[in-house]
């Protein structure tokens, strides 16, 4: 499948995404669930690679427009936004995780996250849908020497269509966004 096909209108997923969040009860923080129940991840793309976050983190989706640049920030920190009278820092993940590239397109959106009651933005290439994963369709991710701490990657998700099976690298979005070198929590997040 090429790109343009797998791309829904990042508002039409934003839309399901926060119909989801909504419907949950107290949607804003993470409701107990069970074992066997499935969670839902919203799925983007940074480069050829397709990720997973916990849709729960998702507080919505923006198009992409240009931050603030903060003088002195680590290349992968864009600046700051305000949103609605918050500022809110934003991230390249494409940057942070070392994509070939980081070219804006009609695609690149900015997730707004909700991690550990601090609203941060992650510059991301595309999103796709909203997923839900049982535990039987997950494995665990591969030990690899990465520049991206290993805690950061809860596994590896495996979603079949028909004869087209998918794989998303699923993030701990909190870990990763929580790391010291990310500089964004008042301590690192465990």
């Amino acid at each position: 499948m090429n790109q343009a096909t797998e791309e829904r209108p990042a508002t039409e997923v934003a839309a399901a995404a926060a119909a989801r969040t909504a419907a949950a009860p107290g949607a804003a923080r993470a409701p107990a669930l069970r074992a066997d129940m499935p969670k839902e991840y919203l799925s983007f793309r940074l480069g050829d690679e397709e990720y997973g976050i916990d849709i729960l983190r998702v507080q919505e989706i923006r198009s992409y427009e240009a931050p603030t640049r903060i003088a002195n920030a680590p290349d992968f920190i864009k600046g700051v936004v305000n949103l609605r009278g918050v500022i809110v820092p934003v991230v390249d993940l494409r940057l942070k995780l070392g994509c070939d590239s980081a070219d804006t397109t009609d695609f690149t959106v900015v997730i707004v996250l909700n991690v550990q009651g601090r609203v941060i933005g992650a510059v991301v290439d595309s999103v796709s849908d909203v997923l839900a994963l049982g535990a039987d369709s997950i494995k665990p991710a591969p030990e690899l020497s990465s520049s991206v701490n290993p805690g950061c990657i809860m596994g590896i998700g495996c979603v079949k269509a028909g004869n087209v099976e998918r794989m998303l690298i699923l993030t701990d979005i909190e870990a990763l966004m929580g790391s010291a070198d990310m500089g964004l929590m008042d301590t690192a997040l465990h």
